[in-house]
């Protein structure tokens, strides 16, 4: 009984190995065809984007000054500045063009 179940498990398992190893080399590669940035992603990136990153800013800054004084109770000052002001700033100003 052992024998006819060893056969076609060892078949199963040879063709399950290739299929994997032949399937991690093409992630590998559309992982490194995606990593051009298009004139497109720029565009878009340009008029889109880095406004919308402006107005986060802005109305980052104006919650965190709302939530300043819950803030300063909970001793997370630099904390809630760096997550509603810093983060959108480095996300709009220092990126490169076109990466999101």
């Amino acid at each position: 009984m052992f024998k006819l179940i060893k056969k076609p498990m060892a078949i199963f398992l040879i063709i399950a190995f290739a299929t994997v190893s032949l399937a991690t080399n093409s992630f590998a590669q559309a992982a490194m065809e995606g990593s051009e940035i298009t004139t497109e992603e720029m565009v878009v990136d340009a008029l889109l984007v880095r406004p919308l990153g402006l107005i986060a800013i802005i109305l980052g800054a104006g919650i965190f000054v709302i939530s300043l004084p819950f803030s300063l109770l909970g001793r997370n000052v630099g904390e809630a500045g760096s997550k509603l002001v810093g983060d959108p700033a480095v996300f709009t100003f220092v990126r490169p063009l076109g990466e999101f």
